[in-house]
């Protein structure tokens, strides 16, 4: 008898199939509690330990700073010293024991998500952790965000390991373990969850989104608990903007559309640039590293993470108009030229500090095309930062979500969708892949060619 000529279920066998699934997945969830509980406590605790590590680190670097500067000669050849002996040892080490730490290391979660790749959780933590330290806190323009995602996917590799012997339910862990990451570093467990559904796992099946939704509240409480229970930019009261600003803020949503583009091609360029020199690496590390502390001698707000310098150009002052364009030149350089090392450290707060200038440079053109239309300059810089991150990355519902919960105000939603819609259409026409899945199919390819 085929197929087509099969009588179909009973309506009482129907009924009996999804009493007999529901109950399947209820079970499920109930034995994933703990375990996606216990890792977003993990993840929270360890996001806590990474935040105060980069924190010393970068303090360290500010005394070294000042000390450079009081010993004239001296201390500016022992701070380009240490800076380019601590980003060699960065890198050294991740090319050395876990070159799946390189970078923001997120395309390698989705290659262990999508089952190309084993994970070797624990070489992958430690390395993660102490490049990230050594190499961010010696002043390379990189984040702490990705380093928390894979970190985050570590420890659930180590849980799923526990929690069942199924590789893909295993996976789902992976995955929970690096929203939770997420959600620790911005204090955003909604973002986490997105992050997972739009860039991680491009699906939401109900276990997914319940270890998910789990580990990402527990990382976010314990973040909350230790680090302080507010958002990360603690704006004034912020009133809708008005109407009439929404073509000024869709402009900014095409201008950070373009130039995500630019730096999505700019930093796939300077992979395909290190991987030509990959004989004189190491003179680079080094020379990269005191190009760093020199930039830091004079500028110290435009090295390291980029938190503080964010903090500067939102929460306490905006930049002059004239120096928007040389803080955006320098960053952008000096982000691209760090990645290219390969130590530890992601592109996601130098995508947020991009987003912000170009937002302050836009408010700054609103204020003349508009000038009986009130314009917050921090308004214009958190929708530059969702529109310019939707343009690189193209995960638009992360970018609105991420702003809402780390300005805590629900007043901007129409501005932020409105700049990263059109960032997001921008992209697209241009014909750009996002920057993580750019990062991804680069990752396929090399084990595609280099499967040992």
């Amino acid at each position: 008898m085929s197929n087509t000529d099969k009588k179909p279920q009973e309506p009482e066998q129907q009924l009996d199939r999804e009493h007999a699934r529901f109950a399947q997945v209820n079970r499920e969830r109930q034995r994933l509690l703990p375990w996606a509980l216990v890792l977003g406590v993990s993840s929270g605790l360890l996001a806590v330990a990474f935040h105060r590590a980069l924190d010393l680190a970068e303090s360290l670097r500010g005394m070294l700073i000042e000390q450079a500067h009081d010993q004239g000669v001296t201390g500016l050849a022992a701070l380009l010293l240490l800076t380019g002996v601590g980003v060699f040892l960065a890198a050294w080490l991740v090319g050395r024991f876990a070159p799946e730490a390189s970078g923001s290391g997120i395309p390698h979660l989705k290659s262990v998500i999508y089952g190309y790749r084993t994970f070797a959780w624990g070489r992958t933590l430690v390395i993660k952790f102490i490049s990230g330290v050594i190499g961010i806190g010696s002043g390379m323009a990189l984040g702490r965000e990705g380093p928390t995602v894979q970190m985050g996917g570590s420890l659930g590799s180590l849980m799923g390991r526990g929690y069942t012997q199924s590789p893909e339910k295993q996976r789902l862990l992976i995955a929970a373990g690096g929203g939770a990451g997420l959600a620790a570093a911005f204090n955003a467990p909604l973002s986490g969850m997105m992050f997972v559904l739009e860039e991680l796992q491009g699906r939401f099946a109900s276990l997914e989104f319940f270890a998910t939704a789990v580990a990402c509240l527990a990382a976010d409480v314990v973040c909350r608990a230790l680090l302080g229970d507010y958002p990360v930019f603690r704006l004034p009261p912020i009133i809708t903007p008005s109407l009439q600003l929404i073509p000024a803020f869709i402009l900014l949503g095409a201008v950070c559309g373009i130039l995500g583009v630019l730096l999505n091609r700019s930093l796939l360029l300077s992979q395909k640039l290190s991987a030509w020199t990959r004989g004189r690496r190491r003179v680079w590390w080094f020379f990269w590293g005191m190009l760093v502390g020199l930039c830091g001698l004079f500028l110290p707000e435009v090295i390291g993470g980029g938190q503080s310098f964010l903090d500067r150009i939102i929460v306490t002052d905006s930049l002059a108009g004239s120096s928007i364009l040389g803080f955006l030149f320098i960053r952008y350089v000096l982000t691209v030229g760090s990645y290219a090392t390969g130590s530890s450290g992601g592109i996601f707060a130098p995508i947020l500090v991009f987003g912000a200038l170009i937002g302050l440079g836009a408010q700054h053109l609103a204020t003349t095309l508009y000038p009986g239309v009130e314009s917050e300059p921090y308004v214009f810089a958190v929708v530059g930062m969702a529109s310019f991150f939707t343009g690189s990355v193209r995960a638009l519902l992360t970018g609105v979500v991420l702003m809402i919960e780390m300005t805590g105000n629900y007043a901007l939603i129409l501005p932020l969708l409105s700049g990263s819609f059109t960032a997001m259409l921008v992209a697209d026409w241009l014909h750009d892949t996002p920057i993580y899945e750019a990062l991804f199919q680069r990752d396929l390819a090399k084990l595609r060619n280099h499967p040992s």
